[in-house]
């Protein structure tokens, strides 16, 4: 669902930066490794805004088309390095999984989906109280942040065996 850690007006976080750095050395590389999970954090300085990616995912998710969106966005921007504020990449992006380039472009141009992505944001901060990425709500749990493999799979067993 869409989240925005740093929408505007915050600055957008570089790459080199120490924070990113220093979050990806200790946490992101060891779990992806251990998971199997190829992942880069993704050189595009600074750090694009998410927030046409998520617009595009609106108009996607109209379509049925919005997992396929949002996997092929996940991997361009984090195995690709592309620019996923780019509005030309993501209208690739959206050709590749099947969604009319022209329709697309002109969605985010005219800013179409604006209104139901600021409504969705509002449920994340307001309703579901979403803090971190990513966030788990399984059942009555909640897990915030990066996961091992195994807690997932006991919290998820956990729900399945609650009353």
């Amino acid at each position: 669902m869409p989240f925005e850690l740093r929408p505007r007006p915050h600055p957008p976080l570089e790459p080199e930066g120490e924070y990113l750095q220093r979050v990806w050395t200790r946490s992101v590389y060891p779990l992806a490794r251990q998971m199997g999970v190829p992942i880069t954090l993704p050189p595009v300085s600074p750090q694009p805004y998410s927030g046409l990616a998520f617009e595009g995912y609106q108009l996607a998710r109209e379509r049925g088309l919005g997992n396929e969106y949002n996997w092929r966005v996940l991997t361009a921007f984090f195995r690709e390095g592309l620019d996923i504020g780019d509005p030309t990449v993501l209208t690739r992006l959206a050709v590749e999984v099947g969604l009319d380039g022209g329709e697309f472009e002109s969605a985010l141009r005219e800013r179409r989906y604006r209104e139901r992505h600021r409504e969705a944001l509002l449920h994340a901060y307001r309703e579901a109280a979403i803090t971190a990425v990513p966030t788990f709500v399984i059942g009555k749990l909640r897990l915030q942040g990066l996961q091992s493999r195994q807690t997932l799979e006991e919290a998820i067993e956990a729900a399945g065996s609650a009353p």
